[in-house]
């Protein structure tokens, strides 16, 4: 339970386990994975920030129409908290973003096909694209470096145990981002098509 007064890094660690586990079934429940739970203090005033992400299986990122509806869900959630001591809080509500850091299998598979960087325990860092994933390791395939002005090559796929990195991080490619942009565009189009003729 959450005391009231000020409190221990140890006791808000603990509190935003125990919420994790609360909330997840209310996450779940939106068809979202809970990526994680945080905590922050400030006087009486407390912000319970949660992230949440599509399932692993599915591409794209999380609609901010998702977001407002698992927001209003989890508010209902810890309005009907039992555990809760009534201290007033804040919900924050968010998903992860291209800049979160790959630190488990999951985050590597919702990233099949980008392009990453894989910084090494032993060996060269790599960048490149994620082929496949498996439990203990990551198969990308690098790009070999190139002349000034020339388009990198892919090279031979490279099996990365998980144990080998370091840190792992997806790198924004502007090109996929356009042909992304597009096809949302395209896909618009359409869909206003179909209700003019509808």
């Amino acid at each position: 339970m959450f005391k009231s007064g000020r409190q221990s890094g140890t006791d808000v660690q603990a509190e935003a386990a125990r919420l994790a586990e609360y909330l997840a079934p209310t996450v779940a429940a939106s068809n979202l994975y809970l990526e994680g739970v945080d905590i922050r203090i400030a006087g009486s005033q407390r912000t319970v920030h949660v992230t949440v992400d599509l399932p692993e299986d599915e591409a794209g990122g999380v609609s901010l129409d998702l977001i407002s509806e698992v927001s209003r869900s989890l508010s209902q959630a810890l309005d009907a908290d039992p555990a809760d001591t009534g201290r007033p809080y804040e919900l924050e509500v968010s998903s992860p973003g291209l800049a979160r850091p790959l630190t488990e299998p999951r985050h590597w598979r919702r990233n099949l096909g980008r392009m990453v960087r894989v910084r090494l325990r032993q060996g060269e860092d790599v960048t490149g694209r994620v082929l496949s994933v498996e439990e203990d390791a990551v198969t990308v395939r690098p790009d070999l470096p190139a002349k000034k002005g020339m388009k990198a090559k892919p090279g031979d796929p490279v099996r990365i145990p998980f144990g080998n990195i370091r840190s792992g991080k997806v790198e924004i490619e502007f090109t996929h981002l356009d042909e992304e942009l597009a096809a949302a565009e395209e896909r618009a189009a359409t869909a206003d098509l179909e209700n003019e003729e509808a």
